[in-house]
């Protein structure tokens, strides 16, 4: 059995989760999103003013894989803030309807209140 911590893909998704402040990890890119989970979470995302990087998990097998074992979350999109797993396109649209979204990244520094 390999190690799973030191795959080069959870290894990428560690590192881009460590140095950027909201990551989200989506099928397609922000501007063209390739299925309708992930072009929700970026509308909201964009909705709020929320500055954010989108790695596109179809460019590569071990990525997308890698991202459902790094949270043992099943689906993409994945939302990251700050280092947090926040959640996927369910649990980020309930949390903009709710509000506690943009309580959330207002508390965090990354949006204004």
């Amino acid at each position: 059995m390999t190690d799973v911590a030191s795959t080069p893909a959870l290894d990428f998704i560690a590192k881009t989760v460590a140095e950027n402040p909201v990551v989200l990890f989506m099928k397609g890119v922000p501007d063209q999103p390739r299925c309708g989970f992930s072009s929700i979470t970026v509308q909201i995302l964009d909705h709020l003013g929320v500055a954010f990087v989108g790695v596109d998990v179809l460019q590569d097998d071990e990525l997308r894989q890698g991202v459902k074992t790094f949270t043992d979350w099943p689906t993409i999109p994945q939302l990251y803030v700050k280092g947090e797993f926040v959640g996927g396109s369910d649990i980020v649209r309930e949390m903009f309807q709710s509000g506690e979204l943009k309580t959330m990244l207002a508390e965090q520094g990354l949006i204004e209140a």
